[in-house]
């Protein structure tokens, strides 16, 4: 009885964390309490300390090779890379099988990706000609999609689904956008080497998955490979994280029919089975019934799926806050320099207040307007201008193509800066128009 008292009291202390972790919103708000954690820091007596952490070297030594790095490597370009892998699932499963993979379906959310992107871009360009400022043209054209759907779940049923819909598949076609900037536009000089390396290892992979290998753990272990072939190649690590997932595979071996009748059997031959002698432990014909069912349902998901399921937690409630605790901390004293770089900080707020809702609204009625695109059914044009400015979150991606964008100390701090103000206010307006365009009856 004691160990059932134990059990139950274990799962009502996890019941909440659970409950917590399934509600769209709450990576979202995890994300912004990091956000503020970190800036509080980095504005705290403790700023010294987060600081010397944050550049603390680790890594793995050999005789003849070394890598070692500080944390904050390790975060954006390890961690990170975990995070791209997930959003190389999303995209995969959208072209294949979702919001992308009718073409007239996927043009409203492409039209309005392009536009987001492009707008924000012409005015950040605008206001810095020349000069270092101006790599940072990318850092207002991403949408952070945890931020955005976080949001917009906290309006709840006032939000039809098919406008979840269309957030979530610009969200992933911009996310699409960001990575194909990243590997063209904020590369290094290139070494061949490694590049050969990486492509072969990925020619591996697809050769894995022609094969018919649906282990994890062979796509994981070949994946750090690439990573490191990319890390020598010039290409920003991070990019294998994309190119990994696109080779894992998408097919189920069994219908749902098969499924049902073997899992059934399955299930029989556990009642079957001989009593266990304790009733801590299966019995052996039982414990074989457990490991039959357990591959059924291997070959019933796609490892896509599997892994996409399993990744996504720890890259909502784990990785991304941790990159926000890592990025978001600037000083707002007079040693950051930020407010020196007023243009920087103008630039990405216009970008992504103003350029993207006029990006994404303009191009998405462009496309409606003429036959391309058709406008969701329950969707108001209201609706669609709030979406459009909830894509001005930028955070996550923003920060991480600032960071790219920016070797200065003080062109860094004033992107942060630029980032989390207009991400904050992109919200706000976002929500309000939302909110205000939801109908009586809702």
């Amino acid at each position: 009885m004691k160990d059932t008292g134990a059990s139950t009291a274990i799962e009502r202390f996890m019941r909440p964390i659970e409950e917590f972790a399934t509600i769209q919103s709450s990576g979202g708000l995890v994300l912004l309490a990091c956000a503020v954690a970190g800036m509080a820091l980095a504005n705290s007596r403790w700023s010294a300390v987060y600081e010397s952490l944050l550049h603390a070297n680790l890594g793995l030594t050999a005789p003849s090779w070394s890598l070692v790095k500080p944390l904050h490597f390790w975060i954006n370009d390890g961690l990170m890379a975990v995070f791209f892998f997930v959003v190389g699932l999303e995209i995969k499963r959208e072209i294949l099988a979702g919001e992308l993979s009718r073409l007239r379906q996927a043009m409203l959310p492409i039209a309005g990706a392009v536009g987001g992107m492009l707008a924000p871009a012409a005015i950040y360009l605008a206001l810095n000609r020349g000069g270092e400022a101006a790599r940072g043209w990318g850092a207002p054209m991403a949408t952070d999609i945890a931020f955005a759907i976080g949001v917009m779940a906290l309006l709840g049923s006032r939000i039809p689904p098919p406008l979840k819909v269309f957030l979530t598949a610009l969200a992933i076609v911009d996310d699409l956008g960001a990575v194909l900037m990243i590997a063209v536009f904020y590369t290094a000089e290139l070494h061949w080497a490694g590049l050969a390396a990486a492509a072969a290892l990925l020619l591996v992979l697809a050769g894995a998955n022609r094969a018919g290998v649906r282990a994890p753990a062979v796509y994981a272990a070949i994946g750090v490979l690439v990573w490191l072939a990319l890390l020598t190649s010039g290409v920003h690590a991070t990019v294998a994280g994309v190119l990994v997932a696109l080779t894992v595979p998408a097919r189920v071996r069994i219908d749902r029919a098969r499924f049902i009748g073997a899992a059934h059997g399955h299930v029989d031959a556990f009642a079957g089975a001989e009593l266990p002698v304790s009733r801590q432990f299966a019995s052996s014909g039982q414990l074989e019934a457990i490991h039959a069912l357990e591959a059924t349902c291997g070959r019933a998901a796609t490892p896509l799926q599997r892994l996409e399921h399993a990744l996504h937690p720890w890259v909502s409630f784990a990785i991304m806050p941790l990159f926000a605790l890592a990025n978001a901390g600037v000083r707002l004293g007079g040693g950051s320099g930020a407010f020196e770089r007023p243009a920087v900080i103008l630039g990405i707020v216009l970008g992504l207040v103003i350029g993207k809702p006029l990006g994404i609204a303009g191009m998405s009625w462009l496309a409606i307007r003429f036959g391309v695109a058709e406008q969701p059914a329950e969707v108001s044009w209201r609706q669609l201008v709030g979406v459009a400015c909830l894509g001005g979150i930028g955070f996550t991606m923003a920060l991480f193509i600032a960071a790219l964008a920016f070797e200065q100390e003080a062109m860094l701090a004033a992107a942060k800066v630029g980032v989390l103000s207009a991400s904050l206010a992109a919200a706000l307006v976002g929500s309000a128009v939302l909110a205000f365009a939801a109908p009586r009856n809702r």
